[in-house]
């Protein structure tokens, strides 16, 4: 007995160690996966720029017949099986199209895959990831897929994660029906990412208790928000922004979800009814973006009550009232950032806040607050960015003891005086300062010049006076420079040093004097100059041709003179706006001048995107351009690419208008008036078929206006008065609707407008000659015409007596053949 008991826990222990022995063996990765996943490898190249965001990670270079599949990188197999249940192929720089039976599909037992941040080229979502029933994790975010998303997405009960995303170049669709489909099945659902995906639907009903994540901005959404979507006990993101159909109203009870709630992204919603209490018991809220919501009325009591808030953003509401929330309140000891900018708050800053120790971002821009601005703003112990332009501010910023964090200061558009502080130019860091149309006063301080990152400077529009710091032309990380509109004098001695970032100088508006600064031909990346309003004098800085960038150049209202020489044939080649006027320039017309502007020579595609010349950082402050177009002075709060202008008026230029301005096909405006030029129109304008504003007035021009010009159909002003036209006005198209300032000091002109008639039903004036022989062959037809008319009263007459007599047949018919020939003589004439 005891034997048999020996060889049955032997035999027993042998098996345990095998079965031990063979668990811990690894098991090799299934050859007809491996071969899978080679074969959708190869389908694709790999470009590192293929992953957005920058994420690139070479995770298919480890993948090789010779080794075991689990061994590659992103891919993870079953510890029993050997077979592959997770595939994460995010930022690998895929690249092509994602065919609809793909190999991918071959791995049947696959848990988890990540295909996100990938270019498949526009390719369709795969019906086929239905049948891939085990998933758990589908994340295809940003992977440039388009078309409709299939239905049988909807059979992936198992789904836990569905992140479905695209970007501007690609367009995702959810069909109504498959969306609801979608939330009634996937009843295991925790995140739902759609992002982008035009589903044009109301939310329905019922969707996953579980969901903890719910991302549906810019989705087309319409309707009713269910308020149950707020009492999902385990909520803890939720975004609806950019939905402007989507109607939302918040529960006035407890929500379910106000312990757990963490993110709320509700932008660009309709919004009805108010911010009700119960929004004081989320106690978890960490971002909260309301902006773009249509709410109004002063700033809710809840909303200073939120105790864990970080990111707070109210921008672009109607909201009203003052700010006095902010001096009692003392829930706001974690916030970083607060945006309440372009809303209709008023009063003043509250002179006396505590609690802001971590606030990082304020803006409060687009308002009307008023009052002094308190030293407590820029004494923030985080603060890094201060925006409270376009305000009602007024008298000085006091000096103050900063953190020298701060890299933002903008407080442009406000009534502030007094000088520049020199706390503000102790920010080591700053990067952008912005202190335009305000009333400043006194010099520019050299010390600016100490500011070592700092990027765009900005002083324009003030009371500034004084000459400009020679050290600013050595300022290495300046791209924008502004000085415009202010009271400055003497000469611009500053000097530009080479490898500087100047992408923008604008210094109109001043009193300076001397000449353009030869050191500007150190500004290798300059685009926009504006010297205009100035005292300047010098001839023209033909040199700065030589700028291969340069697109914008305005030398107007300075005392500039003489001839324009004949130049290099590679300058100025990508000028799109010159503006010369108001100057005393003379001599021809620069034809090689003209022959070197390339840009003028191709008409800008309009790809229905705008893109703007010197677009650097306009977005945190737009900078304008003064031109004379259309009969007006205009300032354009920006320069599209495609509006190309010339502008020599009010200057001494003489000769004839060269022909190879009707090369430059590009042009919007042209504006050659106030000169002394002769001679005729150029039959090569015809060829500007884009031309908008055409001004050749109050010059010496002579000749008639060509008829081809009425083909230019985007002409809206014309102006050709007090020349030496002659001729007839052309008519049809554009020329029917100019009035008779167009024309006006002309006195051979005749035609419409005009009240002298051309004469002819054609608009083709008729000679003096011809005029008096068709007078009187006028005259000698209406005579025999009398003649016939009483022949025929009277050959009537003898007719009637002769039939009545009963006269020969043959001579009644003679009567009548005579008769008829008369008649249709008449009708001729």
């Amino acid at each position: 007995m005891g034997c048999v008991k020996l060889v049955l826990f032997l035999m027993l222990y042998t098996f345990l160690c095998q079965l031990a022995f063979s668990s811990s063996l690894p098991h090799l990765c299934p050859k007809h996966q491996a071969l899978a996943l080679l074969q959708f490898e190869h389908m694709f190249t790999i470009n590192p720029n293929a992953s957005s965001g920058s994420c690139y990670e070479d995770t298919t270079l480890s993948w090789n017949k010779s080794t075991d599949c689990c061994s590659w990188n992103g891919v993870h197999c079953d510890e029993m099986t050997g077979q592959v249940i997770e595939l994460d192929l995010r930022c690998s720089g895929l690249q092509g199209k994602f065919h609809t039976n793909s190999s991918l599909f071959q791995l049947s037992g696959l848990k988890r895959l990540d295909l996100s941040y990938n270019d498949f080229s526009g390719s369709l979502i795969s019906a086929k990831f239905g049948e891939l029933s085990s998933l758990t994790h589908l994340n295809v975010l940003y992977s440039s897929f388009t078309g409709v998303i299939p239905a049988e997405i909807s059979h992936l009960s198992k789904l836990q994660v569905l992140s479905i995303s695209t970007d501007k170049s690609y367009r995702l669709r959810l069909e109504p029906y498959n969306f609801e489909l979608l939330l009634k099945n996937l009843t295991q659902l925790r995140v739902l990412q759609l992002g982008s995906v035009n589903i044009s639907s109301t939310i329905p009903l019922n969707f996953s208790s579980y969901l903890t994540s719910l991302w549906l901005p810019r989705t087309e959404l319409r309707g009713v928000l269910p308020e149950s979507v707020f009492h999902l006990s385990n909520l803890e993101y939720l975004s609806l922004s950019d939905n402007p159909q989507l109607t939302v109203r918040f529960p006035m009870s407890i929500w379910n979800s106000s312990a757990s709630l963490v993110k709320l992204y509700l932008s660009g919603v309709n919004f009805t009814g108010r911010i009700p209490e119960s929004f004081s018991h989320l106690t978890s809220l960490t971002y909260l973006d309301l902006s773009s919501a249509n709410l109004s009325g002063p700033i809710p009591k809840p909303l200073w009550n939120l105790t864990n808030i970080e990111l707070l953003y109210l921008d672009n509401n109607n909201f009203d009232g003052q700010l006095e929330g902010l001096s009692f309140n003392r829930s706001w000891t974690q916030l970083e950032s607060l945006d309440i900018s372009f809303n209709s708050l008023t009063g003043p800053i509250p002179s006396n806040v505590s609690g802001l120790q971590d606030l990082q971002l304020l803006i409060l821009s687009s308002n009307y607050l008023n009052g002094t601005i308190p030293s407590w703003i820029f004494s923030l112990p985080s603060l890094m960015h201060l925006d409270l332009s376009n305000n009602s501010f007024s008298g000085k910023i006091h000096e103050f003891k900063s953190n020298n964090k701060v890299y933002f200061v903008s407080v442009k558009h406000n009534q502030l005086q007094g000088p520049i502080p020199k706390s503000l130019l102790d920010l080591q860091y700053l990067q952008f300062l912005i202190l335009s149309q305000n009333n400043f006063s006194g010099q520019i301080p050299s010390t600016v010049c100490n500011l070592k990152t700092l990027g765009l400077l900005n002083l324009g529009s003030n009371n500034l006076e004084g000459t400009i710091p020679q050290c600013l032309g050595q300022m290495s990380r300046v791209s924008r420079l502004d000085l415009s509109n202010n009271c400055l004098s003497g000469t611009i001695n500053t000097t530009f040093s080479i490898g500087n970032q100047l992408k923008i100088i604008k210094l109109h508006g001043n009193k300076l004097q001397g000449k353009v600064p030869p050191s500007l031909i150190n500004c290798r990346n300059l685009e926009f100059l504006d010297l205009g309003n100035n005292e300047l004098n010098d001839t023209f800085p033909i040199w700065l041709g030589g700028l291969p960038d340069l697109k914008i150049l305005s030398l107007r209202s300075n005392k500039l003179h003489g001839p324009i020489s004949d130049s290099r044939t590679d300058l100025f080649a990508q000028i799109r706006v010159i503006d010369l006027s108001f100057n005393e320039f003379s001599g021809d017309l620069p034809v090689s001048l003209f022959e070197n502007f390339q840009a003028m020579k191709i008409i800008g595609e309009n790809n229905g995107t705008r893109e703007y010349v010197a677009h650097t950082n306009t977005a945190v402050d737009p900078f304008s351009l003064i031109v004379t177009t259309k009969g007006l002075d205009l300032e354009l709060p920006r320069v599209l690419s495609t509006y190309i202008i010339i502008n020599l008026s009010w200057n001494r230029f003489e000769g004839h208008i060269p022909s190879v301005i009707g090369d430059l096909v590009g042009l919007r405006a042209l504006n050659l008036s106030h000169n002394v030029l002769e001679g005729v129109i150029p039959a090569s304008l015809q060829h500007l078929s884009v031309l908008e504003s055409l001004d050749l007035s109050s010059n010496k021009i002579g000749g008639e206006i060509l008829q081809q010009l009425a083909s230019l159909t985007f002409l809206a002003v014309l102006n050709l008065s007090h020349n030496h036209l002659v001729g007839c006005i052309p008519k049809g198209k554009q020329f029917d609707t100019f009035e008779n300032s167009s024309y006006r000091g002309n006195d051979g002109l005749r035609g419409l407008p005009l009240s002298k008639d051309c004469g002819g039903d054609d608009g083709v004036p008729l000679d003096d000659e011809e005029e008096e022989e068709e007078e009187g062959d006028l005259i000698s037809w209406q005579a025999v015409l009398m003649g016939f008319g009483c022949g025929l009263v009277i050959g009537l007459s003898i007719i009637y007596i002769m039939l009545s007599t009963h006269y020969p047949k043959w001579f009644s018919r003679m009567v009548v053949k005579f008769e008829r020939r008369i008649a249709t003589r008449m009708k001729r004439y």
